[in-house]
């Protein structure tokens, strides 16, 4: 392969990102989406359980450790269980835009092996929004912030509205969703999901 994916190269009439007035402040945990979603969700026993928290700017950082339901192989985390954390940040981002958006492509390198045990710290930020296009990017350490680069990713989210799971997803996963007392989670269920 050769250099990046053109896809992934915002065009020349992309503006800056801009933060939602409305979105988390700096430093707010933002709490999973949808409690069964394998990303960030505590319904999930095998999942990530991926803490994000907003940054400065349109960024996140988030963390997770990696547990030996994580690997692939002896020790090692699975190369798709890095994707998907790398994934689940990018996603994150949108809530700072306040905007319901899905992954469209996501293309990751990766550095260095990431051990069972290992707390991967995640950074994430939003490099351009051409109309529904939101173009990303997000680099996993080992260890903590100042860590070793084991996992980077550039990603292609596309903008959709709530209709996009509705018709999509499972009827019993959509309705207990759509059924849900609390107004804001229910909101939220829907906004970061491919």
């Amino acid at each position: 392969m050769s250099g990046r994916n053109t896809a992934l190269t915002p065009p020349a009439d992309a503006t800056a990102p801009v933060r939602h007035a409305d979105a988390p402040a700096p430093g707010e945990l933002l709490g999973a989406h949808y409690e069964h979603c394998f990303g960030c969700g505590g319904g999930q026993p095998h999942g990530l359980h991926l803490e994000a928290r907003a940054g400065e700017g349109v960024s996140i950082t988030a963390e997770f450790t990696v547990k030996a339901a994580h690997q692939g192989a002896p020790g090692l985390a699975h190369g798709g269980v890095l994707a998907t954390a790398l994934d689940e940040t990018l996603g994150s981002l949108n809530w700072l835009l306040r905007v319901i958006a899905v992954t469209g492509r996501l293309e990751t390198d990766f550095v260095r092996p990431v051990p069972v045990g290992t707390v991967l710290s995640l950074e994430a930020e939003v490099t351009a929004v051409a109309g529904r296009k939101i173009y990303c990017s997000a680099v996993g350490r080992i260890g903590g912030p100042q860590g070793p680069v084991a996992v980077r990713a550039d990603a292609l989210f596309i903008e959709v509205k709530v209709d996009h799971f509705i018709d999509n997803g499972r009827p019993e996963e959509i309705r207990a969703a759509m059924a849900d007392p609390d107004q804001a989670r229910r909101a939220r269920a829907f906004e970061v999901n491919p």
